[in-house]
């Protein structure tokens, strides 16, 4: 006999003042109904039951369950889409929650006070909680090649936009992206193959890879990406289709590319993120600037381990103490690596202590051409390689200035001199070996305390002058 579900059904309270009673009222079952979505069982998904996966909802934000419920006790399906249900799949914890619907952003408007309809291209909804919190709901998309605009201005309507979850899960770009988790029954729903290729290791684009990577050049990005992370193998058509297609990725949007690498350099996981890069081709048309300043190298093998080396020191960083590190200490740290060996980074060596900003800031503009950042960020970054020189000097000569280490950024300066010093195999600089601060320089006692010159003159009480 299958098991049936049970649902309450809350009396409320006589005007005699008689307590409420729960009933069990049996409810159908979840099974069948979820089965009614689909017109050819046939070509129905793969349906993993909650005792055959680890996903369990103490791994979850509360705020993501309050959401999957409300939506869900308003009669509407409520899926945890995307990467979310990868990572607790793979027992990580996920960064962001993302949940998928049926209902439409209007809907979901509606249901949530704190909420607000984003997206010109693409609308979705922001749900906002306490502290900052944001879940984001989308409703199930059908396969279309326009947005939202462009079917509006084509008098297409909702129906031609929003469809079915399958009809969703065949819009995403990786396999192991396209999993749903079931709020009702607490199932994984799998309409790609994505266990199979979470099970055998394998990232795999859903469909033609082909097509696909013409279509969104970013998702090749996002394969590497994901491979890094997770340690998985590549398809062979999905990577002889990023090898091809790899120069396609300047079609696209360079504030959209740029935020892309962004993540992964911030990630944890550069340094096979990097490795993927360049054995795929795809670091040479992502960053022209530093590929061209590689083959500048007299060994570019070597100067190519060197930034993987670095890298890597940046991916330990990341899992200590890089609280506080912004873009510029990242951005630094990936060019640093590839000035080091530079013609053009030798000539800045100086034979006193100064900082080179002015000639390291137009290096770095023309290194990460076509990339914009912010100013405060180009400036930092400018100031962070910059100071490396005297940094340099001090420990080639043996005497440190004060005004080396009194500068307010010489912590992040010595910990990037650190970093490159980790990747070239040497010995790191501690501040135990940097002399203190120590006592004032100086004999006088200050401007105010400083005793009157005798060449001053003055006026005596007669009203005559002295010297």
């Amino acid at each position: 006999m299958a098991r049936r579900n049970f649902k309450y059904k809350r009396h409320r309270t006589s005007k005699k003042g008689r307590k409420s009673r729960n009933f069990l009222v049996p409810a159908p079952a979840i099974e069948d109904s979820q089965k009614s979505l689909f017109t050819d069982v046939a070509t129905g998904p793969n349906i993993i039951p909650r005792p055959k996966h680890c996903i369990s909802r103490k791994n979850m934000e509360p705020e993501a369950l309050k959401v999957l419920y409300r939506l869900k006790d308003h009669g509407y399906l409520a899926y945890l889409v995307g990467g979310s249900v990868r990572d607790l799949l793979l027992g990580k914890r996920p960064k962001d929650f993302d949940i998928g619907t049926d209902a439409t952003p209007e809907e979901v408007r509606r249901l949530f006070r704190y909420s607000r309809i984003i997206g010109k291209r693409f609308r979705l909804v922001h749900v906002y909680f306490r502290g900052g919190k944001i879940i984001e709901v989308s409703t199930f998309r059908r396969q279309i090649e326009l947005d939202d605009r462009e079917a509006m201005r084509e008098g297409l309507g909702p129906d031609s936009i929003f469809g079915t979850p399958r009809e969703d899960a065949f819009r995403r770009d990786l396999t192991i992206n396209g999993l749903f988790y079931n709020i009702a029954d607490f199932s994984v729903i799998d309409y790609v193959g994505g266990i199979e290729d979470l099970r055998s290791g394998t990232i795999r684009t859903i469909g033609d890879p082909e097509r696909r990577f013409i279509r969104d050049p970013v998702r090749m990005l996002r394969a590497i990406r994901h491979a890094a992370r997770t340690g998985f193998r590549i398809h062979e058509t999905t990577w002889q289709a990023i090898v091809r297609h790899g120069s396609k990725i300047r079609l696209c949007a360079i504030p959209r590319v740029r935020d892309e690498w962004l993540k992964d350099i911030k990630s944890g996981f550069a340094a096979p993120w990097a490795e993927l890069m360049f054995k795929s081709g795809m670091f040479e048309h992502v960053f022209p600037g530093l590929s061209s300043l590689l083959r500048q190298a007299e060994s570019p093998e070597k100067v190519r381990r060197l930034f993987v080396s670095m890298i890597r020191e940046l991916d330990r960083l990341v899992g200590t103490d890089s609280q506080g590190l912004g873009d510029a200490f990242f951005l630094a740290a990936m060019l640093y690596p590839l000035l080091y060996h530079s013609p053009k980074w030798k000539a800045l060596e100086p034979v006193k202590v100064r900082w080179p900003t002015q000639e390291v800031r137009a290096l770095v503009d023309s290194v990460f051409f076509p990339y914009d950042f912010k100013r405060a960020d180009r400036e930092h970054l400018a100031q962070l390689l910059s100071s490396q020189w005297p940094i340099i000097f001090c420990v080639s000569t043996g005497r440190w200035q004060k005004r080396v280490y009194n500068k307010a950024m010489f912590p992040q300066s010595l910990l990037l001199y650190n970093c490159l010093q980790r990747a070239l195999g040497r010995q790191v600089l501690e501040l135990s070996d940097i002399p203190s601060k120590g006592k004032k320089g100086g004999r006088g006692r200050g401007r105010r305390g400083r005793p009157r010159s005798k060449s001053r003159h003055y006026r005596n009480k007669s009203g005559g002058k002295q010297t």
